[in-house]
């Protein structure tokens, strides 16, 4: 494992990693080794059931919660935040820190002096969106489903230290590693072309009709295997990761939301109410 001499200047390098769609059950079927290492897996909760708005919650420092009882919700953000002392080496960290931007990029960069990065993986985080606010480099990925890619593109200086946004898309539909011929990949109907069909809608067109039933459990379970499937592929990716980093770098492993199979009805994420869309893992720790 790669180290240096000594932590990066005012404060630790500090990795965020969005594992895109991985609902929890997945993460823990496929039981990672590697990423295991960081820390203790955590159950936690999605405050948001799709990716733009999760993201916009993470980058204000809002962590997936735990969904806690008899708390109030100012008491509960004052103790999660209370854990960025540690991610950031930080020992005066405190919400009100974010004031005004409330934005943890923005807050990192004019701040702390960090050097800000963000590698996406769904055109919908793309950086003409509101989401690159405070970045200093900020990154549609050319493919939707390879973080070994973002790896490549990854710098930490001596001189400052680096916070990085990874996005990664290998464990969102439809489930596809780096060296999968995208004409193997599975199709459904309805999922593919999502704008089209909504401009279709908007201008007065006819929304195709449904020619066959809801999916059928066999292709969903099927599914569910690939996206268990990636997140073990992704376990090795973070080989390199933990080798990349400085010592002492601080890296969070979560997901944005969960993805439903077939449960009550549903498949996919977006406009869902359901346990499986919300619940989501949470593990982090520093590279020693």
């Amino acid at each position: 494992m790669v180290s240096i001499s000594k932590s990066p200047p005012r404060g630790n390098n500090y990795i965020l990693v969005v594992l895109d769609s991985c609902r929890y059950d997945s993460f823990i079927a496929a039981r990672p080794r590697t990423m295991r290492k960081l820390g203790k897996l955590e159950r936690r909760w999605s405050y948001a059931s799709w990716t733009a708005p999760s993201h916009y919650n993470l980058l204000m420092g809002l962590m997936p919660h735990s969904s806690p009882k008899h708390v109030f919700a100012s008491e509960y953000y004052k103790r999660d935040f209370v854990r960025f002392q540690d991610r950031l080496g930080q020992v005066d960290f405190e919400f009100k820190s974010l004031i005004p931007a409330l934005y943890l990029p923005t807050f990192l960069r004019n701040s702390l002096g960090y050097d800000t990065n963000a590698f996406v993986s769904l055109p919908v985080l793309n950086p003409k969106t509101p989401i690159n606010s405070g970045f200093d480099r900020y990154r549609l990925m050319e493919k939707h489903n390879d973080m070994r890619a973002m790896l490549r593109e990854m710098r930490f200086s001596e001189e400052r230290p680096s916070f990085y946004l990874l996005n990664v898309g290998e464990t969102h539909y439809p489930y596809a590693l780096p060296d999968e011929p995208p004409d193997e990949w599975p199709r459904i109907s309805g999922v593919h072309g999502v704008f089209k069909h909504l401009d279709e809608h908007v201008t007065g067109g006819k929304l195709p009709k449904r020619r066959s039933p809801f999916f059928d459990q066999a292709k969903l379970d099927m599914l569910r295997a690939r996206q268990i499937a990636a997140v073990k592929y992704l376990d090795t990716v973070f080989e390199e990761l933990f080798d990349l980093a400085p010592r002492d770098t601080y890296i969070t492993i979560t997901s944005d939301h969960g993805e439903l199979f077939g449960e009550d009805g549903y498949f996919g994420h977006g406009p869902i109410q359901h346990e499986k869309v919300l619940e989501v893992f949470l593990l982090e720790g520093k590279l020693r």
